[in-house]
């Protein structure tokens, strides 16, 4: 793993929206230090750091780092209590035939 990566994954999930700027400042620096394309295991690494909501768009700059790797980041359907963003990553490779669905378990 790339150590920008590494540095982003080792801070862990994203602040809420609500949280310090100058935090979300941080970790959207952190974000835009990571060149793309990521590797698999830097996409599996990435996708455990969605906070709380979408940190005034940053998680979603999260998510299209993660869609830069090789899909499908989750072969399996997140687990019903998943953090949102798990659910719309995974329904985001259905969408686009990289896995088939499946009831949610």
């Amino acid at each position: 793993m790339r150590p920008e990566v590494a540095a982003f994954v080792a801070d862990g999930e994203l602040p809420s929206g609500y949280d310090d700027g100058d935090e979300i400042d941080r970790r959207v620096e952190q974000l835009d230090a990571i060149a793309r394309p990521v590797t698999g295991e830097e996409a599996r690494a990435l996708a455990d750091c969605f906070g709380p909501d979408d940190c005034h768009g940053v998680a979603w700059s999260l998510l299209h780092l993660i869609e830069t790797g090789p899909n499908p980041v989750f072969t399996v359907r997140p687990e019903p209590d998943a953090n949102e963003w798990r659910h719309r990553l995974w329904q985001r490779c259905v969408n686009s035939g990289l896995v088939a669905d499946e009831p949610a378990g």
